[in-house]
């Protein structure tokens, strides 16, 4: 017995329920993760509130699909679910946004070429003898409607004789010269005429809304004359004193002007549409236009 080995007793020591540690620090790990977490969710909310809504759908779209929208870059319209290319519709491609998509393409496709047409026109003027002469009452902007050339009045050059629809001959000049420059571009266009403020006349009959309509009219034949097509024109409109180019002075002559707009794809597809349902539209109280016709037949034959 006295030659048996002793036995070795090892002990280990745990920590105590409220000791240092690992398991004392634990809650430090777990509160931090929770900030980090707390600030990412503020940081999103933050990027959210000074979002655009279309930027808010690309960052909707990037959290419900990241890879797709990783790979496509970022454009929806364009990413199709089909894994063999013109494989089948696209479940994600809805009818409404790919006409969307179109329209914004069209849009600035026409943004572009009403650009390049302001160019020419500006270096047009700049070069023409006839309208040098009057650079200062021709003003050539692009608006929501399309590219909108102004000739405007001034107190020593009027257009028009005074309250009158009589074109002066210089006005008649520079609209036979851009007759064939405006006839020569694909764009359709619009002719407004407008007055300024003063009240010519006391005749209710026949004030600035006749006045300013009148000279839109004249400035269309003039324009005709000179060579541009009849049926560029789809509409002609009087607007008296109701825009003014001087919002300050309505009674400046410089609100006396002609707006000539060659329509944008959207604004000429909207006007045509409109005319056309004008034309399909139904007279009421009126007979058809068969039976007036027969009606003055009858009349004429008694």
């Amino acid at each position: 017995m006295s030659d048996a080995k002793p036995r070795i007793i090892i002990k280990r020591a745990h920590g105590g329920g409220h000791g240092g540690g690992h398991a004392g620090g634990g809650w430090k790990i777990a509160y931090a993760d929770f900030m980090t977490a707390m600030m990412a969710f503020f940081l999103v909310m933050w990027l959210l509130s000074i979002s655009s809504p279309k930027q808010r759908e690309g960052i909707a779209e990037h959290f419900r699909m990241p890879l797709r929208v990783a790979l496509a870059g970022g454009d929806k319209s364009s990413m199709s679910t089909s894994m063999i290319p013109g494989g089948g519709a696209d479940v994600m491609h809805t009818e409404g946004e790919v006409r969307q998509t179109e329209a914004d393409s069209e849009d600035a496709a026409d943004a572009s070429r009403l650009a390049e047409m302001k160019k020419k026109l500006d270096e047009l003027i700049e070069k023409s003898p006839v309208f040098q002469q009057f650079r200062s009452q021709i003003l050539i902007d692009i608006t929501t409607e399309g590219l909108r050339l102004q000739i405007v009045d001034s107190e020593n050059r009027p257009m028009f004789e005074l309250a009158s629809a009589r074109v002066v001959p210089h006005m008649r000049a520079i609209l036979r010269e851009l007759a064939p420059v405006l006839n020569g571009l694909p764009n359709k266009l619009t002719l407004s005429g407008h007055t300024d403020a003063i009240v010519y006349t006391n005749d209710r009959a026949y004030g600035n809304w006749e006045l300013s309509a009148d000279r839109a009219n004249a400035s269309r034949r003039e324009l005709v004359t000179g060579g541009m097509a009849e049926d560029k024109v789809l509409r002609v409109i009087g607007l008296a004193d109701s825009m003014h180019l001087d919002r300050a002075d309505p009674r400046n002559p410089i609100n006396r002007r002609i707006s000539i707009i060659l329509l944008n794809h959207r604004t000429q597809e909207r006007i045509e549409r409109e005319n056309s349902n004008d034309a399909g539209a139904t007279r009421i109280g009126l007979p058809p236009p068969a039976a007036q016709a027969r009606t003055a037949a009858g009349h004429t034959a008694g």
